[in-house]
């Protein structure tokens, strides 16, 4: 293999390294979630803030993921990229070593800030770096290496989970493995007009902001539904009495699993159905799976529901990525991507606000099935779009 083979190589592996750190954000400490309420249960409003933990980093990747795009369009990829996978290692695993639970969150602050450049960078450098097909393929691999990153991550967390809560934390140290070989790999792309496989021009500087929004829609949404499961899930388990954190991590880590098997199979999807058909197949495959999830009573059943919903999860992320950055002029990709990062990690970080007050009023079976009914509905207004005699959309 020649040098420039082996630098292609490289690139493309932190590239996916990079991205899967992502999914490590998270979920990686959600299997932990029932043993630090214990240990903060004398503290106030435990209760609200322990969840809070899982999902403050994507509050503060929302707010700052719109600024990194800015500011990668305007002084480039790399630098950002490297301070941000830094500043993850030292953020993530500071909650082993805190033992106040308000700096513990201050920590998962700092590293939604770290979340919001690495996902923003990793996404926007996928787009530069490839075009037509290559893209749809190499963005399909993202998903798939997030999922089975998340797979690893998860278990490992859940493992770690059996013998102390603040073990999984240690996990967030893999950022200084990928920092140096980011810094190596990585390399500041030249502006391309990409124009035989974008439908706009680089001169083109409008947004195009209704088909922008309807993206935006979909990721708040999905990813809002999604979250349910790191969220709620560990609480379901232990409330039907059917796994500790190590089958919590280990559920959790099924759905990821699932996911990157169909991600793989995005190429393939994307060349047969049109916008609105892959959006319906998702919203369905979530829909159905929650709704296993609301009626089982035994663990195996819980995994059926959740098997089913990673086929949905798998397909979002190419799915949205993809129609975002063939939609937008090349010039203002970065905040394009910005303003989706955003928007997915605040459905994520909405997720237990928005969910508390339906779990409250009747159960956590019976919120997943309410969700998963809504999610149907979905499929059936994008399904009957897709079927419609209109142009594709993005």
């Amino acid at each position: 293999m020649n040098q420039s083979a082996t630098s292609s190589l490289m690139l493309k592996l932190v590239l996916l390294l990079a991205s899967s750190m992502t999914v490590m954000a998270g979920a990686t400490i959600a299997p932990s979630l029932p043993e630090m309420l214990r240990a903060f249960s004398n503290s106030a409003n435990a209760a609200f803030l322990v969840p809070l933990v899982l999902t403050v980093p994507a509050l503060f990747i929302a707010l700052c993921a719109s600024a990194a795009g800015l500011a990668i369009d305007r002084w480039g990829r790399k630098k950002l990229l490297l301070i941000s996978i830094g500043l993850y290692g030292l953020a993530g695993a500071s909650g082993f070593f805190l033992d106040s639970l308000y700096a513990i969150l201050m920590g998962r602050a700092v590293l939604g800030i770290a979340v919001a450049g690495i996902m923003t960078t990793c996404t926007t450098l996928i787009a530069d770096y490839f075009i037509g097909e290559q893209r749809y393929q190499f963005m399909g691999i993202q998903a798939a290496f997030m999922s089975f990153g998340g797979v690893i991550f998860l278990t490992l967390g859940g493992f770690l989970a059996e013998i102390s809560w603040r073990s999984p934390f240690l996990i967030y140290l893999f950022a200084f493995v990928i920092l140096p070989l980011a810094a190596y790999a990585i390399i500041e792309p030249t502006k391309s007009s990409d124009r035989t496989n974008h439908p706009l021009s680089e001169e083109t500087v409008k947004m195009p902001m209704k088909g922008v929004w309807l993206l935006y829609g979909i990721a708040f949404i999905g990813m809002a539904i999604f979250y349910m499961i790191p969220v709620r899930l560990p609480f379901l388990l232990s409330q039907l009495q059917l796994g500790s954190s190590k089958e919590a991590g280990i559920a959790i880590a099924c759905t990821t699993l699932v996911s990157g098997i169909t991600a793989t199979q995005f190429q393939r999807v994307r060349a047969r159905f049109n916008f609105s058909i892959i959006t319906a197949l998702i919203f369905l495959f979530m829909g159905v799976g929650y709704g296993v999830i609301s009626v089982s009573n035994t663990y195996q059943q819980v995994l059926l529901g959740l098997i089913i919903s990673g086929m949905g999860l798998g397909l979002l992320m190419p799915h949205l990525n993809v129609a975002l950055v063939e939609l937008v002029p090349v010039n203002l990709r970065g905040q394009a991507v910005g303003g989706l990062t955003t928007t997915l990690f605040l459905g994520q970080f909405l997720s237990p606000v928005l969910t508390q007050p339906l779990s409250q009023a009747t159960s956590l079976s019976v919120s997943y099935g309410i969700v998963g009914g809504l999610m149907l509905v979905g499929a059936l207004i994008f399904g009957w779009t897709g079927l419609r005699p209109t142009p594709k959309l993005p």
